[in-house]
């Protein structure tokens, strides 16, 4: 009968063992996930201008460019229509797009509106399906409408492209 008590002093440290080592384990998880947040997070960077630097919060609305100046005028193009993937080809694309351009430039867009429609789809058509679903997608499409339509017309006369509509069935 001597082994029955000690058998039953040996039951609660050993169920407190346990305890003690999973508060252990969770302050410890808890102390590396914090550690791991502060050593991953980013340090916010200063602004560099060409004047030196500068705190993010000393900027303001004036020191930003207007997107939209009184000299640009805005040339809307056909609408493109164009199949999406491989055959059956049952998904399609509708866009309409301007270009911008100065006054002087307008006529020029007009005129070399065959052009442009036809390298805006040749690059379209070159697109996979899975890259539209792919929201950061959109800003490198409009680059690189953008960019076509400079090749076309010329820097001076397109200063970019905007997508007006966009339908994707």
């Amino acid at each position: 009968m001597a082994d029955t008590p000690e058998a039953t002093e040996e039951a609660p440290s050993k169920s407190s063992g346990g305890f003690m080592g999973i508060i252990i384990l969770a302050v410890a998880a808890l102390i590396s996930a914090l550690g791991t947040v502060y050593i991953l997070t980013p340090s916010a960077q200063p602004v560099v201008t060409a004047a030196g630097e500068c705190e993010p919060a000393m900027l303001t609305s004036t020191a930003l460019k207007p997107l939209a100046t009184e000299d640009q005028n805005y040339v809307e193009l056909e609408e493109v229509l164009i199949t999406i993937g491989s055959t059956p080809a049952t998904r399609y694309l509708k866009m309409n797009v301007m270009i911008v351009t100065d006054k002087d430039g307008a006529s020029k867009v007009k005129k070399a509106e065959p052009v442009l429609r036809d390298a805006f789809i040749n690059y379209l058509r070159s697109v996979e399906l899975q890259d539209f679903e792919n929201p950061n997608f959109y800003s490198q499409m409009r680059d690189q409408l953008a960019r076509r339509a400079e090749l076309v017309v010329g820097g001076s006369v397109a200063r970019g492209v905007l997508v007006t509509e966009f339908l994707l069935r």
